[in-house]
């Protein structure tokens, strides 16, 4: 199994976040995609951010991270509005988020 980084444009930021949300190797990664791999990322506490989740989809594509531009990156700026209204609180509390992350508190994402 190869690690998150040996995936282009993710670096050891980026593979701490997804190990934390749960998807631990780039085999994994892919198996899931980017849109599946962003939602676990919001399920899992981290802030929404556009480049990050187009640098997602860049990077398993094997493209450079400013390589999205035009039609396609309003169209995933379209994808990423859904995932961040279906998947990310805003009003829950940082405990709540590590408590949901535990087991503790039940996930409010649909």
């Amino acid at each position: 199994m190869a690690a998150l980084t040996t995936i282009k444009n993710i670096g050891p930021a980026f593979e701490k976040s997804l190990r934390e949300a749960g998807i631990e190797t780039a085999e994994q990664l892919r198996d899931i995609g980017a849109d599946a791999a962003y939602a676990k990322l919001l399920q899992h506490g981290s802030k929404p951010h556009f480049i990050g989740f187009y640098v997602l989809h860049m990077a398993l594509q094997g493209r450079p991270w400013n390589d999205c531009k035009g039609d396609e990156k309003k169209a995933l700026r379209m994808k990423f509005d859904a995932l961040k209204a279906d998947n990310f609180d805003t009003s829950r509390s940082e405990l709540e988020r590590i408590l949901n992350q535990i087991g503790v508190v039940a996930s409010t994402a649909r």
